[in-house]
This record gives structure tokens, C-alpha cells and sequence, in this order.
């Protein structure tokens, strides 16, 4: 189908036999070279008048010749640029691209010809100086594999999260940038098998990160981290790397008490609506109401709490949630700090026996 469907005609370089068609659908561009330069324009010129509604009776058409096997280029899937000199300036990438790298050539930020890759399914943006992504890098729905390590990222954006990432994004490596925090939706990437965070700034991981349950690979060393959030016990991974962190030492014994007693209406309303699993959203509720039940905490004797709780660290052995551990430090140790939440002074109290009793 032509009529209405060329999206530019490419013929700077008709005069030595070549050309482009760059058609809207499919999103394909139809490489022309080696041609015969008469018969290449008379071929431009059909192409030209059909798209603009022609009768194809008229159209200056030839006898149609079939193309030898060698004179026919096929759509170039996969593209690797590794120096700012070889960066395309003035030239389109392939629309048929699946796998582009373009790594050391000193990008600030994304360049709007690649968001337009829609069979893209490895981008490698590596060791470049981008400081923030487009949101439209979310419109790549093909994308398995995202690299943006060693870059100069200071945040991941809510938006990726809830685009169509979530399904198809499986590798997503941030490490070497300056990353503090990750947002409450990023833990919506569900389709993550690997994630590489290391040599970051990051305080802490995001509180839902048990939601990641695809999730194999996790390496998030060198970091600020001072525990791991309670969420973390979920995780089934295959390695698990978080050395170089500055844990601190568990404090089962020295809790952190914001619990408010009586409890109010706002925190009896969260925790019934959460343990009784009343369907709420933003047709119903404020939407920062929403995002507070969607990180509510959970008491080790499984209710929900919100703002009104008791809080601890204690010991987790990583190998219960890893088969295989880098070692979190130069001792040789495999345990970290988790975070321990309890919804009421029973509740701590029950722990703390049971704690107590544990250690003679």
C-alpha cells in the first residue's frame, strides 16, 4: 500500500544510484543502491504520484525485473557505536533496529531518533553523561533490556515504571550514577529478572521490592544503604550482591516507637481496608491515601499498619532469600539488617520473648 502511506522520500544521493522510502506503516525505510540512475528516478517519480492518489495506469512504470539475492539488503537489526565520532548526526537510524548501542560518546541525553525504534529490544546507553530519561523512552514496548550504567542519572522516573516497561523490561542495569532513591512504583517493573544498582548513593530500596518476583539477579553494592526494607524477605534470587554497604548493627532490643494510642479513625480506617482487602482507588479515595495503603507496613503477625507502628532491625542470613551471596563484607559475613515492623505493644512484646528466650 503506497497511496497516502510515504512518510519522505531520502534522494540526496540519487545520482549515484541511491535512495530511501521511508514508509508510515509498517515503520520500515526501503534502502535503494546500486540502481540505474534513470530508472531510479522514473521509480521515485511512480512512487510520488501513487502516494498522492494517482491512477497506476498512468504511472511511468517499467517491466518489473527480480532483484538478485546479493543486490537485496536485508533490514539491519542490530547497530554498535562505541566513539562520538562515529555518531550518526544527519543520517536516520534503521527503523528495523532491535539491538543499538551507543556507549562513550559523551550524550547528555536521548536522542529523540532512538525513542522512535519501536522493535528495539536491547538499548545500551552506557558510559555517557545523560542526566535524566523522556518519558517517552517508556513507548519502546519491545525493550527487554535497558543498559544506562555509568551516566549521570540522579533519579528513575514514577512514569517508566507505569509505562509499558513493566511487561516487557527483563535486564535494567543503573549502576555507576547517582541515584538516591528509587520511586514507590518502581517495584511495578514486574517483568525484572536482573537488576544491577551498583555504585550508586541509594538510602534505601524500595519498600515493595518482594513484588519484584521474577526478580533473580539483584546487585546493588557500594552503596549508602543502612538496612533493607522488610519487603526484601520475599525475594527468590539466584545472586545477590550488597557488599560494600554500611549496615548498621541490628537493634532488636532499642525499638523505634511511633505508635499512637488510641489509634486514630485515619490509621483504624487504612488497617481495615488492608487487612480485609476492601477494594479502594482514585475514584474513591484521595489519590496520596491511596499511595500510603499501597506502602503500608505489615506486622510480623501478618495485620497492616500505617503511620502507628513499632519499628526494628534484626538479623536476616541473605542465603534465605539467595542461593548464592557475594559477601557483605571483608569479614566474611552474609547477614544484613531488615527492617521489622509490629502493629501493637503485644505484638513487640510477643517478639521480645520469644527474642529474649532465644539468646539464654
Amino acid at each position: 500500500q503506497v497511496q497516502q502511506n510515504v512518510e519522505r522520500l531520502f534522494t540526496r544521493f540519487v545520482e549515484e544510484g541511491k535512495a530511501t522510502v521511508r514508509l508510515r506503516e509498517p515503520a520500515v525505510d526501503l534502502c535503494l543502491s546500486k540502481a540505474n540512475v534513470v530508472n531510479l528516478k522514473t521509480f521515485l517519480s511512480a512512487v510520488r504520484l501513487a502516494h498522492q492518489g494517482n491512477d497506476t495506469g498512468v504511472l511511468p512504470l517499467s517491466t518489473l525485473v527480480p532483484a538478485k539475492n546479493s543486490d537485496v539488503e536485508k533490514p539491519k537489526t542490530k547497530m554498535i557505536i562505541t566513539s562520538r565520532r562515529d555518531y550518526p548526526l544527519t543520517k536516520s537510524f534503521p527503523f528495523s533496529l532491535e539491538h543499538l548501542q551507543t556507549s562513550y560518546c559523551k550524550l547528555a541525553r536521548i536522542d529523540s531518533r532512538v525513542l522512535c525504534l519501536k522493535k528495539l529490544r536491547k538499548l545500551d546507553l552506557s558510559h555517557n553523561h545523560i542526566k535524566q530519561l523522556p518519558a517517552t523512552l517508556g513507548d519502546l514496548v519491545c525493550l527487554q533490556e535497558l543498559d544506562l550504567h555509568d551516566n549521570h542519572l540522579e533519579a528513575f522516573s514514577g512514569a517508566l515504571c507505569s509505562s509499558g516497561l513493566q511487561k516487557s523490561l527483563q535486564l535494567l542495569d543503573l549502576s555507576q550514577n547517582q541515584i538516591q532513591a528509587l520511586p514507590i512504583e518502581f517495584c511495578q517493573l514486574r517483568g525484572l529478572v536482573q537488576l544491577r544498582l551498583d555504585d550508586n548513593a541509594l538510602l534505601r530500596l524500595p519498600c515493595r521490592i518482594g513484588q519484584l518476583s521474577r526478580l533473580r539477579f539483584l546487585s546493588a553494592a557500594r552503596n549508602k544503604l543502612p538496612f533493607l526494607p522488610c519487603d526484601f524477605r520475599k525475594l527468590s534470587l539466584e545472586n545477590l550482591d550488597l557488599f560494600g554497604n554500611p549496615f548498621e548493627q541490628p537493634s532488636p532490643l532499642v525499638p523505634n516507637i511511633q505508635l499512637k494510642i488510641p489509634l486514630t479513625l485515619l490509621e483504624c480506617a487504612a488497617r481495615a481496608t488492608i487487612n480485609h482487602r476492601i477494594p479502594y482507588g482514585c475514584h474513591l479515595l484521595p489519590s496520596h491515601l491511596c499511595k500510603d495503603l499501597e506502602v503500608a507496613k505489615t506486622c510480623r503477625c501478618g495485620s497492616a499498619c500505617l503511620s502507628s507502628f513499632i519499628q526494628i532491625t534484626v538479623t536476616m542470613n541473605l542465603h534465605h532469600v539467595a542461593h548464592t551471596v557475594v559477601l557483605v563484607d571483608n569479614m566474611g559475613g552474609t547477614e544484613a539488617p531488615v527492617l521489622c515492623y509490629f502493629c501493637s505493644l503485644h505484638c513487640y512484646s510477643q517478639f521480645l520473648d520469644r527474642h529474649l528466650q532465644s539468646n539464654g
